[in-house]
């Protein structure tokens, strides 16, 4: 096992993992900007050095000043949590170049899942049912317009470096497929430095479901089942749910088991996430996760299996402490993204939390680094906690939420939490009756 770990992130997610690794009896180190000086994780670690100013460029993203503060206090190991440099194969060749160990995927694997044309092509050859679309990226409309034809409008154009919702457009008829994929190549090209794009088929009304897969890097590869992520804005998660209400058991098993095969042959190492659309009972690759999850805990509450731990064994040598039939389901669990902004414009609302109360009670846990007096800097991701909550159903699951929900307080600042003391008692939301669309037209309805 590792004797000190620097975490190269900041907020919850660099709590969580120190926490997992004080778990371990591993030293911590936490980097930050000067704006995250007070920031819990950088308080409770072992050791913490200021590695730039507030702009996540000069600080977060800042290979060099990361590295050499691995190098100061003697880290040998990096875990990079999720964001900023945690899918970077760059910075993966970088750490193994020092002789600093990455708590992640190879720098190879990274890539190859990095570029949405790569993975696809690597999904479907591992046996991973993929959209139909074309074979690889598109340049010129003739083709767009032939692909289109063949597999049927609504078209959705696509960046190949694309993520986290940016990138995409769809496309309704041929007259509009010129000016999409202009469009959209430029967008590409200017905001991830790639302007290759392709072409999928445009599922109408699909649900948004994800595989948790976890890999020894020697062969072997199991997964956690499934979460449902169907509840976003703008391709944006906003609640997630393990099991889904929408799989049975045996479809789990299957597509599970098909993922587990494919990062196995793969050979992959650590945890990642194989995510798909699901419409009228069949799954389609999107992309995969080579990193951790934001919702990873509702995986943990279900199966009680700490992945961040799994994480450091795995990465460290050890291999993986549990075998596919020792993953056992237990319950259902819900998550809610706190952010700081207005519940109903989405505006960002950094400020000081002048109070904090997060709920507790059976079956109820908050990832979170905020406290009174804590203040959100407007430099970074909104996010400021999660609430997870399990039950022994899905019914009783819903119940606690909207106890815990009713119980959370966050004064000084805007937050979402209004938001989801609404959506968790709709009927739909109740019944579990939603696509990745139906958040937005219930905002849009709302206005």
């Amino acid at each position: 096992m590792f004797n000190k770990v620097l975490i190269a992130n900041r907020g919850e997610i660099a709590l969580r993992i120190l926490r997992a690794c004080k778990e371990l009896g591993i030293e911590t180190v936490a980097v930050h900007s000067t704006a995250d000086a007070d920031a819990m994780h950088v308080r409770l670690a072992d050791q913490s050095v200021c590695i730039g100013p507030p702009a996540s460029r000069d600080s977060y993203l800042n290979v060099h000043e990361i590295i050499a503060a691995c190098e100061v206090t003697g880290a040998d190991a990096i875990h990079p949590g999720y964001g900023f440099l945690s899918e970077n194969a760059k910075f993966a060749e970088i750490c193994e170049a020092h002789g600093i160990n990455f708590i992640g995927p190879s720098a190879e694997h990274i890539s190859v899942m990095g570029d949405k044309i790569v993975a696809k092509q690597t999904a479907e050859r591992l046996g991973i049912p993929v959209v139909p679309g074309s074979d690889g990226a598109i340049t010129e409309d003739a083709e767009a317009k032939r692909v289109a034809a063949d597999i049927g409008y609504p078209v959705i154009i696509k960046a190949a470096s694309g993520g986290g919702g940016r990138g995409m457009r769809v496309v309704n008829s041929e007259d509009e497929m010129s000016t999409a994929l202009q469009t959209t190549r430029s967008e590409a090209g200017a905001a991830f430095g790639d302007d290759a794009v392709y072409v999928e088929k445009y599922l109408a009304k699909p649900r948004h479901i994800e595989v948790q897969i976890m890999g020894d890097g020697k062969g072997a590869g199991v997964h956690l089942g499934e979460r449902d992520c169907s509840l976003q804005r703008r391709h944006q998660k906003v609640l997630e749910e393990a099991n889904s209400p929408a799989l049975n058991a045996e479809q789990r098993e299957e597509i599970g088991a098909i993922c587990a095969k494919a990062v196995a042959d793969l050979g992959y190492s650590g945890a990642g996430t194989v995510e798909f659309l699901y419409e009228n009972g069949e799954f389609y690759f999107i992309e995969m996760n080579t990193r951790l999850q934001v919702e990873h805990p509702v995986t943990e509450m279900i199966t009680r299996i700490d992945l961040v731990n799994e994480q450091l064994r795995v990465a460290s040598g050890g291999g993986l402490s549990f075998k596919q039939q020792d993953v056992k389901f237990q319950g259902h669990a819900i998550e809610c993204r706190i952010n700081a902004e207005n519940a109903r414009t989405f505006v960002p609302s950094p400020g000081t939390i002048v109070h904090y109360h997060p709920p507790g009670g059976l079956g109820v846990r908050v990832d979170s680094g905020v406290f009174s007096g804590y203040r959100v800097p407007p430099y970074y991701d909104s996010l400021i906690g999660k609430l997870i909550v399990v039950g022994r159903n899905r019914v009783e699951c819903l119940s606690r939420l909207r106890r815990s929900l009713d119980e959370f307080v966050v004064e000084g600042i805007e937050t979402t939490l209004p938001l989801f003391r609404d959506l968790v008692t709709n009927k739909d939301v109740i019944d579990g009756n939603y696509d990745i669309h139906w958040l937005e037209k219930y905002l849009s309805d709302k206005e």
